[in-house]
């Protein structure tokens, strides 16, 4: 039996042309009408294209500023890394990548697999933690695709963040960079900041568990770094004047009480504009002009740990054995048959 693993990603658009950007940003709002009430398809389409129009001359210099996007190469870094490890271990499989917002999009990737000729495929979201428009979204689309063609050997897996050897790695790569910069992570005078990726407000009130995931992996991180004392700010986007998660990193990094601060962008597993515009950026300006010294950790995403992690994740579904082995529960999040992850809470 042969598997096709769907590498299920956000994507972001490799050059700053505009089209592409507008398009980019367009799918993202409609993907996301929801939260502005009940409205008809096409109005939500109008909607949807007048807020991606206003957004993407800024989002377009980011790009610019940044040299493009390195998200989608870094993922098929990921991609082909994870297929050369598993063919290694005996088993026959390929991976793919699914974006939700770029080529190749998740539906393109599943009918690649199914064309060729893959009895089982297996989704698998690449975001570190699991949220609503994120690892959700991606995993009901993918489900969607399946069903329109009538594919029924699907596997989903849902959230991870709780895999042991995940924020291991994260530690060890805050670590290693603050040795490197000679940075003391114990010193008063540094301030540590876990910079989460925001959600709107909308969401948790419907029930996502990502505020509760975010706060147990900060706390689990800064644990194993022996740190009691560090910030978390959300990174918003703020388009359409409704209230996101708080509080904003901005609003925290003008609090800080000391000479330097070290962020870590949490939600992350590639570098892409929200770690390379916002932070490197946006953010720096903002902590330098407050007489900070500014540290941004980089992004492990060609750790061969991550790999690993991914190469855990799959296995229980290529090795046909009971998921729960490794701790493997239905996902609360998406409440849907098939649907596992390492989140759930023991009943």
């Amino acid at each position: 039996m042969s598997t096709g693993i769907l590498l299920l990603n956000f994507g972001e658009p490799a050059t700053p042309e505009r089209e592409a950007v507008v398009s980019y940003l367009e799918r993202i709002f409609f993907n996301n009408r929801e939260i502005e009430g009940d409205t008809t398809e096409a109005e939500a389409r109008e909607r949807s294209r007048e807020l991606a129009e206003r957004r993407a001359g800024p989002l377009i210099e980011e790009y610019e500023e940044i040299g493009g996007s390195p998200l989608n190469e870094q993922a098929r870094g990921q991609a082909q890394a994870l297929e050369e490890r598993l063919r290694e271990r005996g088993h026959d499989v390929e991976t793919y990548l699914g974006m939700q917002f770029t080529e190749p999009f998740i539906d393109e990737a599943l009918e690649a697999a199914i064309a060729d000729g893959h009895d089982e495929i297996i989704g698998l979201p690449i975001y570190p933690l699991s949220g609503p428009s994120t690892t959700v979204d991606a995993l009901e689309e993918l489900r969607a695709a399946a069903d329109e063609r009538e594919f029924d050997a699907l596997q989903e897996i849902s959230g991870w963040h709780r895999h042991p050897d995940y924020p291991r790695l994260r530690v060890d790569n805050i670590e290693a960079f603050a040795d490197e910069r000679d940075v003391d992570l114990t010193d008063p005078d540094t301030a540590l900041v876990f910079s989460a990726h925001g959600t709107p407000q909308h969401y948790l009130a419907e029930g996502s568990r990502y505020d509760i995931y975010v706060t147990e992996y900060v706390e689990t991180v800064a644990g194993l770094l022996g740190i009691d004392e560090y910030e978390l700010g959300y990174q918003n986007h703020e388009n359409r004047g409704i209230p996101w998660t708080e509080p904003e990193v901005e609003d925290v990094i003008e609090r800080v009480d000391a000479e330097r601060v070290v962020v870590e962008p949490i939600s992350f597993m590639h570098e892409q504009s929200e770690t390379l515009s916002e932070l490197d950026v946006e953010l720096r300006e903002e902590a330098e002009a407050a007489g900070l010294e500014f540290y941004r950790v980089p992004i492990p995403h060609d750790d061969e740990r991550f790999v690993g992690v991914l190469e855990d994740l799959v296995e229980p579904f290529i090795a046909d054995f009971d998921p729960a082995v490794y701790q493997f529960r239905q996902c609360q999040c998406r409440d849907e048959p098939g649907t596992m992850c390492l989140n759930a809470p023991l009943e």
